[in-house]
């Protein structure tokens, strides 16, 4: 028998950034809310604390501030006829755990989306056709606009402290030429702190892409160019380009997280309380399946614990939100062979291609130095930025350099053909180390009919529960976007004058290999819309089939974005929690008519 806890207005399952915007803005309304963390307790004082947090070995070797995956993973099949097996070393994807989540982790590059993601399907059919939509993609509208969600960008970016440069404000040019992007959506207000300063290699990138015709523009980012003070009263330092962002703790409280931004604030709420170590198996139903009543979690010592709740949230990562659905019996489970059910659907990814350019040693790039979301990047082939109609391919992709600091460990470059060991590899490390830079076309992936996520039928976690199983492999339209796209780009290395270049596109037929990290920006499962019958949660992110369950996070895009997720992710939030403070509150059940 799980022992039962007193009863709160709402229980909120992650503390991530969706966990902690949630917690403070019901808190915010009167709710007495309780969040579960199924990791440790973690905060930027100790676990931050400089020096030990600079600990490679630690944090990019052991992966400290990541799932261990001995007690729960996700298997792992190309296709539905092979058999799934359980990923078991962390490489591919990186889900963080411990309060704070991946917000904890991340780099911190702070985009907001492309309007045009927003209504994906119905742009493309509008300006290409419908039939140039392959057979098997499933990308759909998200159901909510750009211009609904510009003041909660806004708001996201105030709260974090926002570095960059704004194209155009209220209508009004203010960016060109300033380091500003003139494909990007206008904006109500600029951002809250100026762009971070530039490496070296960020400049070489800008001054590369201007000689080949394209736009650069500075990344907006959630590393701080100077001192601030967020609207919850949060102060951060101004970053040090220190290069130990993603994957670490930042000690100079210069990286937006959960952990800076939000939770101090927090912890002054009488009515608010964060439990590490509870580990939610399920949400509990009403006996007609139609009213969640609160959530089970497993605490630190094992015990079963029931929380009762008028208002459940599931604000975990991206397959974990999906996972708890399915165990709870929420929305109908997808089903590849007829294209029904909708949880688990539209499961999606990062199109990624790099390449590498190596100068002579008069060049000085200094990768040593840098910030997770420092850099310069070119949208001229995101979203729909050019005509796709002459290349046959669904999707866009930013270019950039984001140098965040390539580590003494696991950060050594070296050009093709270099031996894996021994006094050759040694002197093509000291050759290459501070005279290179790395740049990325950073794609959208689509979601297809193929690639999905479901329960697997043979292996369980520690818990006893089935594991999650991702069936996902790259499919023709990635292979053409990856290759258009490095063409692309290589004509930005080329113009650098390296003295050599390496890299290369997905090639026909290429599988996707999971021993090799791409992002951690893993998308849909749990996808926002506006019918039930393809979509698992409506425009609110409220599910279709349990009214008072809400559902935040990357799980509700129907695809990918050319852009790093966080963004909406956290606009979507506020977009959600001001519908529930100011619509279901007063009348609770569904906000959205099916």
């Amino acid at each position: 028998m799980a022992n039962v806890m007193k009863k709160v207005d709402v229980v909120v399952v992650g503390f991530g950034w969706t966990g902690s915007i949630m917690a403070k803005e019901l808190t915010e309304a009167g709710l007495s809310v309780v969040a579960l963390e199924r990791g440790p307790m973690r905060d930027t004082y100790p676990d931050g604390a400089y020096p030990q947090v600079i600990d490679e070995l630690t944090y990019n070797i052991r992966k400290k501030l990541f799932q261990d995956l001995s007690k729960s993973t996700v298997t792992l099949r190309h296709s539905t006829g092979e058999t799934a097996v359980p990923y078991r070393q962390l490489a591919a994807f990186l889900p963080g755990t411990g309060t704070g989540g991946a917000g904890l982790h991340w780099s911190g590059v702070h985009f907001r989306v492309d309007p045009i993601e927003l209504h994906l399907r119905s742009h493309y059919e509008q300006r290409y056709g419908k039939s140039f939509i392959p057979d098997g993609m499933t990308i759909q509208d998200f159901g909510v606009s750009y211009e609904e969600l510009e003041p909660f960008f806004d708001k996201a970016e105030k709260v974090f402290g926002t570095s960059g440069t704004a194209w155009s404000i209220k209508g009004q040019v203010v960016g060109k030429d300033k380091g500003g992007n003139p494909f990007a959506a206008d904006r109500s207000d600029n951002f809250p702190l100026p762009a971070q300063m530039r490496t070296y290699s960020a400049q070489l990138f800008s001054n590369a892409s201007e000689a080949v015709g394209y736009h650069p523009y500075d990344l907006p980012s959630a590393n701080t160019s100077g001192p601030y003070t967020n609207p919850y009263g949060a102060q951060m330092g101004p970053c040090n380009f220190c290069g130990y962002c993603s994957g670490y703790a930042c000690y100079m409280y210069s990286k937006a997280s959960p952990n800076v931004n939000i939770w101090p604030a927090l912890r002054q709420e009488p009515k608010f309380e964060l439990r590490a170590n509870a580990n939610v198996l399920r949400v509990n139903l009403s006996d007609d399946k139609k009213l969640a009543t609160g959530v089970t979690y497993v605490d630190a010592q094992g015990n079963q614990i029931e929380q009762p709740a008028d208002i459940v949230i599931l604000a975990a990562f991206q397959f974990h939100n999906v996972h708890l659905l399915l165990l709870s019996g929420i929305g109908k489970p997808y089903n590849p062979i007829t294209n029904e059910g909708v949880i688990g659907r539209n499961f999606a990814y990062q199109n990624e291609t790099s390449i590498k350019a190596f100068f002579d040693k008069d060049v000085h790039t200094n990768a040593f130095i840098g910030a997770g979301g420092a850099g310069v990047a070119v949208d001229d082939f995101n979203a729909d930025n050019f005509d796709h109609g002459p290349y046959g391919f669904v999707g866009g992709s930013p270019f950039w350099v984001n140098q965040a600091g390539t580590k003494p460990i696991s950060g050594l470059p070296t050009p093709p053909g270099t031996p894996a060991w021994g006094s050759k590899w040694k002197s093509a490390v000291a050759d290459a180390y501070t005279h290179h830079l790395s740049m990325n076309a950073h794609g959208a992936h689509q979601s297809y009919r193929v690639n999905y996520l479901d329960l697997d039928p043979n292996y369980k976690d520690i818990y006893g529960q089935p594991l999650l199983r991702m069936t996902f492999n790259w499919q023709e339209n990635d292979i053409k976007m990856s290759q258009f796209m490095h063409q692309r780009m290589e004509k930005i290395a080329q113009a650098m004058n390296p003295k050599l270049i390496s890299g290369s596109a997905k090639k026909p037929g290429e599988k996707f290999d999971s021993t090799v990290y791409q992002t951690t920006h893993l998308n849909g499962g749990a996808i926002m819309g506006e019918d039930p019958h393809t979509s698992a949660i409506n425009r609110y992110l409220q599910s279709w089939d349990v009214h008072n369950v809400f559902v935040p996070g990357a799980s509700a895009f129907p695809q990918g974005l050319g852009y790093n997720p966080t963004g909406l992710v956290a606009a979507l939030t506020y977009w959600s929690a001001k519908a529930i403070r100011e619509q279901y509150l007063k009348n609770p059940g569904p906000l959205v008519q099916a």
